[in-house]
């Protein structure tokens, strides 16, 4: 199915709303109130498999709209690098192999907000976070989401996109050697995106995270799959989900992301105010 070009009001920009500030105490918490929509900046979140581009896209939202991009596995890591109240506790979860609770993550995801606040950050994206119905329905009591944008992308795609993933043994970049020319069938429409290629000084250096095989990255997709219907049908039952069906790369994608997010001229407005 195509994108849902539905007609989103443009974000205003002011503070961002007081986040609902609670401490985990076994399974209870203690909030405060929440801010207008329109007295604040967006509050959405990104879904979607992995390797379709969350991360890519939403950052590219955030730098364009002005709000922190926030990842909850950059939390995790960030965590586990300091001397944090939660930093033994993480790596001991890490080391066991272990998943780490949803208590954690909204703890994390929280600290993280309030010191945006604090700073005088104006709303968010989230990146891939909820990830189960329970972590909505912990979200939904701790702050509110305006908008849940579930990024698609034909699973054929998706595993060559996948598998094409590299990265840079020295500088720790991303890059991705997949040229994708997917032609037009069974219903299907054709699709391309160019490699993104590491400078020459990478290229020698590139190696394949050990999790990017076939078999592995099948399995990842069902699971998510699997995983993430009910996340879905939970915010569509609330009208706040856009699926947005990925045409191709980033070129043929983000002018059609905006366009469904009603922010097409939003782009330009800001290029010529800067």
């Amino acid at each position: 199915m195509a994108a849902t070009l539905t007609r989103l009001s443009k974000p205003s920009s002011s503070s961002l709303s007081h986040f609902r500030r609670f401490t985990f105490n076994s399974n209870t918490a203690t909030t405060l109130s929440r801010k207008d929509p329109k007295d604040r900046n967006v509050q959405w979140v990104f879904l979607g498999c992995p390797g379709v581009g969350k991360g890519t896209y939403a950052s590219r939202l955030c730098n364009l709209l002005g709000v922190p991009h926030i990842a909850t596995g950059d939390l995790v890591r960030e965590e586990l690098a300091s001397s944090g109240p939660l930093s033994h506790q993480l790596t001991e979860i890490v080391n066991q192999g272990k998943l780490v609770s949803d208590e954690i993550i909204i703890s994390l995801l929280s600290k993280r907000l309030e010191a945006g606040e604090a700073k005088g950050e104006s709303g968010f994206i989230l990146d891939g976070f909820p990830r189960t119905i329970r972590q909505a329905e912990i979200l939904e009591g701790v702050t509110d989401i305006d908008l849940v944008v579930n990024l698609k992308l034909r699973k054929d795609v998706l595993l060559e996109k996948c598998l094409g993933r590299r990265i840079c043994s020295e500088c720790g970049k991303n890059f991705n050697v997949a040229s994708i020319n997917v032609k037009a069938e069974n219903g299907n429409p054709g699709m391309s995106m160019a490699p993104l290629l590491p400078p020459s000084h990478c290229m020698s250096k590139l190696v394949t995270r050990s999790d990017d095989t076939e078999t592995v990255v099948t399995e990842r997709l069902r699971i998510y799959n699997e995983k993430s219907q009910p996340v879905e049908e939970f915010y569509r039952s609330r009208g706040k989900i856009l699926e947005f069906d990925l045409p191709g790369g980033i070129p043929a994608s983000w002018p059609k992301l905006l366009e469904a997010l009603n922010l097409d001229d939003y782009e330009e407005k800001q290029s010529a105010a800067a």
